[in-house]
């Protein structure tokens, strides 16, 4: 099968074409994804956390990830819920890490660092609720 200049410049044209489709959207789209992350961390930084837990608003922000009409605003929703469901998580880990200090400590007689750990331990579990 004999193939043509006019075939080989259309075939390469498709070709090239693609490749550049594939090369634009590659490079666009971690600076989309930057700038969402960007914007949320923020938005999370700028939220006061005095009275609401992370757990609650990881919660609210994945249901708002739900209502969403947008892809940006889900990815923006869902950034911020993954970000405090991490932040609470941390508090949990932390609180456990804490009991078990209390604990050696009680088993060994020391009231004073078995107090400040249980206390600490209230602290993290408190902050991850």
């Amino acid at each position: 099968m004999k193939i043509n200049n006019t075939k080989t410049t259309h075939l390469v044209a498709a070709i090239a074409l693609t490749l550049c489709s594939f090369g634009v959207f590659a490079e666009v789209h971690p600076e989309i994804k930057s700038e969402v992350k960007s914007e949320v961390k923020s938005e999370v930084k700028s939220e006061d956390h005095s009275e609401e837990s992370h757990n609650k608003l990881a919660l609210e922000h994945a249901q708002e990830a739900v209502k969403a009409a947008d892809a940006k605003a889900i990815v923006e929703h869902a950034d911020a819920a993954k970000t405090h469901a991490k932040i609470a998580d941390e508090h949990l880990d932390a609180g456990i890490k804490s009991l078990g200090e209390a604990i050696e400590h009680g088993k060994l007689g020391h009231d004073k660092p078995a107090k400040k750990a249980a206390e600490e331990a209230v602290n993290h579990l408190k902050a991850a609720q």
